[in-house]
């Protein structure tokens, strides 16, 4: 049920903008208390904006998780840019994450910068990784580096392993916040179907357990998704979800020896999406190869926004 009835509720859309592994998805996932956006230690995890809510007790904070900057190669490389900056102009407030342990103000943050500064928008500068810092000075000076550039309504360092400062993030997005209504139910967490969300869950664990040549070249898809009861009158939902890959010797590396890699990627997938959707899941996943699908414009156009 939405919260219409406090006329002093507010509401709003905060974009999450940053180079790839700086720890957006790990941040967002922690505001919401809910694992909506894929994390791995891995490049370019996130490849299309995903949306998460946050309701507050005077409040609902839209969160848009984009995909992280960095220099494209392919035609997905180009849409994921083009994808993390093309909502800068259309949201309330900016979530700049750097790296706290960064010295300087590198060619993609400068970019950002560049954009945040081209769209006027309130822009929050979080440091993550405090926890890796050990000399507390160099914070100050990169905090200083990054406030000549840019005037930011506040500069919050924080860990999102660690679980510090990440409170103040929300307190701070909800003072700059103006009044409005919940654009979604309090129930909901994220926009994401239940298609998206085994799609995100089943490509996660293969970045989490895969060789590095491997993840770029992943794309899920969810080819079918059922509801049926079991003879026990539970219900069970069938999926069957398609791996596609580059190359035949990465089909039998996501296989593994006696298809041992796939089910444990297939297992990590169903113990997660039974616990995100609260349901019994019946996981199938197949495995094909796609040659250069990421310069293909039926596979790359998916990720458009």
């Amino acid at each position: 049920m939405k919260n219409e009835k406090n006329k002093d509720f507010k509401s709003g859309f905060v974009s999450i903008l940053g180079r790839t592994n700086v720890g957006k998805s790990s941040i967002l996932n922690a505001l919401v208390g809910e694992k909506v956006a894929a994390i791995a230690n891995k490049p370019q995890t996130t490849r299309t904006a995903i949306r998460a809510i946050v309701n507050r007790e005077n409040s609902q904070i839209v969160f848009i998780d984009t995909p992280g900057i960095h220099k494209p190669k392919t035609k997905l490389g180009n849409t994921m840019i083009d994808t993390a900056f093309s909502v800068v102009p259309d949201v309330d407030i900016v979530l700049f994450v750097i790296d706290a342990t960064s010295t300087e103000i590198g060619r993609g943050d400068s970019k950002i910068l560049d954009k945040i500064t081209e769209a006027h928008r309130k822009t929050i500068l979080i440091l993550n990784k405090i926890d890796l810092v050990k000399d507390k000075t160099k914070l100050l000076s990169l905090i200083d580096l990054y406030n000549k550039e840019y005037k930011f309504e506040a500069v919050i360092p924080v860990s999102a392993t660690k679980n510090q400062n990440l409170d103040i993030i929300l307190d701070e997005i909800e003072k700059h916040l103006k009044n409005g209504p919940a654009y979604y139910d309090i129930e909901e967490y994220t926009d994401q179907t239940m298609r998206n969300l085994a799609e995100e869950t089943v490509r996660e664990k293969a970045l989490r357990l895969l060789d590095d040549e491997v993840p770029h070249g992943l794309f899920v898809e969810t080819e079918k998704m059922k509801e049926r009861k079991t003879k026990n009158g539970e219900s069970i939902y069938d999926i069957d979800v398609t791996i596609y890959c580059l190359r035949n010797s990465h089909k039998g590396i996501i296989i593994g020896k006696n298809g041992n890699m796939l089910k444990r990627i297939g297992t990590y997938a169903r113990q997660d999406l039974e616990k995100m959707l609260g349901t019994k899941i019946n996981l199938k996943i197949w495995v094909k190869v796609k040659e250069d699908w990421l310069n293909n414009d039926s596979f790359v156009n998916k990720f458009k926004i």
